[in-house]
């Protein structure tokens, strides 16, 4: 009996490896076009890294917008290769990824979710200019 049930978790203990695995790898820039609806990726890096963790240090108040996504500009997602902990007077959560959102016409901003999924937009005070610099996409 203790052999059978022994054998029979083997392949779950299996698949839940290779899920581990594959959740780890995740670790790719995603740039969405919103008006294109057309999604380019690229490998992180340590200066992705280092110039987001930049970026979240910077938040300093919140968006105020009914519809915080614009119609046209650019969303980048960017998984961090370590969890960051974000506390300020709104949000105290670790983060595993940061969305940046690009409209055409104005300032930049973040989208963070917190431990339980709920979404925040985030202005910042610092200039995005070297973080762009570093994905090489096409802006």
């Amino acid at each position: 009996m203790i052999r059978k049930i022994f054998f029979s978790s083997i392949p779950i203990l299996f698949l839940f490896n290779l899920l581990l695995v594959s959740a780890q790898d995740n670790t790719n820039i995603e740039l969405l076009d919103i008006e294109k609806n057309k999604i380019t990726t690229i490998p992180t890096n340590s200066k992705v890294q280092l110039e987001t963790k930049k970026i979240i240090e910077e938040v300093d108040g919140i968006v105020k917008k009914f519809n915080p996504i614009p119609n046209k500009g650019y969303l980048v997602k960017i998984p961090l290769t370590q969890s960051l902990r974000l506390e300020n007077k709104w949000v105290n959560t670790l983060i595993d990824e940061v969305f940046i959102i690009i409209p055409q016409e104005e300032k930049p901003y973040l989208l963070i979710f917190d431990n339980e999924h709920k979404p925040y937009f985030f202005t910042i005070k610092t200039e995005i200019d070297p973080l762009l610099k570093t994905l090489t996409f096409p802006f």
